[in-house]
C-alpha cells in the first residue's frame, strides 16, 4: 500500500467514526424509520404507479404517523385516567385513622405515644419539602429536555421514513454496488434478511397485538376494574414468549376470587390456560418454525436487550437484529462451505492412476 492510498484510507475511517457519533444519538430514529420503510414498501410500490412516488411517500408517511400518534394518545390518556382515579379514590383521613387504629390496637401503643409518632411525622415532612421541591423541580425539567429530544428524534423518523420510501431502492442498488460480495451471495443474503424480518414481525409484532386485545376483551367481559390500562400492559408483556400476559390474567383472576367473583375467577383462569396459552404457543411458534427460526430465548434476550440500546423502540427493533443477524450468519456459512467445496482437491480415480503420465511415456521409449 502506498502513501496515497494509506493517507486515503485513514480519511474514510476518521470519516466514517465521525459519521457514526453524528448519527449514534439518533441512532434508534433511524433504525425505526428503516424498519417502517420495509414494511410499508410493498404498499409503496402498489401505490407508486396510481399516484406517483412522492404522493405515495407522503401519504404511507402519513398513515405511519397516524398509526403511531394515536395509540400513543390512547395510552397516555389511559395512563392518565387510572392514576386519576386511583388519587381521587385515595382518602387521606381514612388512611391516618387505620393507622392510628392499627398501633393502637395490634401493636398496643398508648395514643400519647401515637400523637407523638404522627407529631414526628408531620414535622419530618414538612422539613422535606424544600428539598423534595427541589428533587421535583429538576425531575421536570429532564422530564422537558426527554420530551423535546423524543420529538426531534420522531420529526427525523418521519422525514427519513418519506425519503426510504421515494429513494430507498437506489439506496439499496448503491449498497449492492459498494459491498464487496458476489452478486449471488448478495441477492441471497437480501433474500434471507428479508423472510427472517417479516417472520419476525409477525412472529412478535401481530401476535402481541392479538393476543393483548383478547385477554382485554376477556377482562372487560369479566368485570375486571381498568380492562383497557391492562390491555396496553398485556400487548407490551406479549412481546415476551413465555412470559407474557399471565403476569395479568393470573392475578386478574386471584383478584376475581378475592372480591367473591369465584365463577368469574374460573372462567379468567380457564380463558388463560385455552384462549390466550394457545394464540401464545401455536400462532407464535407457527410463525417463527416457518420464517425466522428465532429461539424464544433469542427473542427475549433480543426484546430486553433491545430496550436497554434503543429505548422502547427496542422492543421491536431488538429481535429483528437479532434475525438478521442469524440471516447472515446463515448465508455465510453456506458461502463458505460451497466456496470449500469448489477448491477442494478431487479426489484420485483408478483411472487416473493407472494411465501413464508423459514423462512416464518417454522413459519407456
Amino acid at each position: 500500500m502506498d502513501l496515497r492510498t494509506a493517507f486515503f484510507a485513514l480519511l474514510l475511517a476518521a470519516l466514517g467514526v465521525i459519521s457514526t457519533l453524528i448519527i449514534a444519538p439518533l441512532l434508534q430514529y433511524v433504525l425505526a424509520a428503516g424498519l417502517l420503510a420495509f414494511v410499508l414498501y410493498p404498499a409503496h410500490e402498489r401505490l407508486e404507479p396510481r399516484l406517483g412516488s412522492r404522493p405515495s411517500a407522503i401519504l404511507l408517511t402519513g398513515v405511519a404517523t397516524m398509526a403511531a400518534v394515536v395509540p400513543l394518545l390512547v395510552v397516555s390518556a389511559v395512563v392518565l385516567s387510572t392514576a386519576a382515579s386511583i388519587l381521587n379514590g385515595f382518602d387521606e383521613a381514612a388512611v391516618v385513622e387505620t393507622a392510628r387504629g392499627v398501633a393502637e390496637t395490634d401493636l398496643g401503643l398508648e395514643a400519647q405515644q401515637v400523637d407523638a409518632i404522627e407529631t414526628a411525622v408531620h414535622t419530618e415532612l414538612e422539613s422535606s419539602l424544600p428539598s423534595a421541591a427541589e428533587l421535583a423541580l429538576g425531575e421536570l425539567i429532564r422530564l422537558v429536555n426527554a420530551g423535546l429530544e423524543t420529538a426531534i428524534g420522531l420529526a427525523v423518523c418521519v422525514f427519513l421514513l418519506y425519503y426510504l420510501l421515494v429513494d430507498g431502492a437506489d439506496l439499496v442498488a448503491w449498497l449492492g454496488d459498494v459491498v464487496p460480495l458476489e452478486p449471488h451471495v448478495r441477492e441471497e443474503l437480501f433474500e434471507e434478511v428479508h423472510v427472517v424480518t417479516w417472520a419476525v414481525i409477525h412472529s412478535h409484532v401481530l401476535v402481541a397485538l392479538v393476543q393483548g386485545i383478547l385477554g382485554g376483551l376477556g377482562l372487560a367481559v369479566l368485570g375486571v376494574p381498568n380492562a383497557l390500562f391492562w390491555t396496553v400492559i398485556m400487548v407490551l408483556l406479549s412481546f415476551l414468549p413465555a412470559i407474557g400476559v399471565w403476569l395479568v390474567w393470573g392475578p386478574a383472576a386471584g383478584y376475581l376470587a378475592v372480591v367473591g367473583d369465584s365463577i368469574g375467577a374460573v372462567l379468567l383462569l380457564a380463558y388463560g390456560l385455552t384462549v390466550l396459552a394457545l394464540v401464545d404457543n401455536y400462532l407464535r411458534a407457527i410463525f417463527v418454525d416457518r420464517g425466522s427460526g428465532l429461539h424464544p430465548a433469542a427473542v427475549i434476550v433480543g426484546v430486553i436487550g433491545g430496550i436497554y440500546l434503543l429505548g422502547i423502540t427496542g422492543l421491536f427493533l431488538g429481535p429483528v437484529l437479532l434475525a438478521v443477524f442469524k440471516a447472515g450468519v446463515n448465508v455465510f456459512t453456506r458461502v463458505s462451505l460451497e466456496d470449500g467445496d469448489q477448491w477442494a482437491d478431487p479426489e484420485p480415480t483408478a483411472e487416473s492412476d493407472a494411465s501413464p503420465g508423459p514423462a512416464a511415456g518417454s522413459g519407456a521409449e
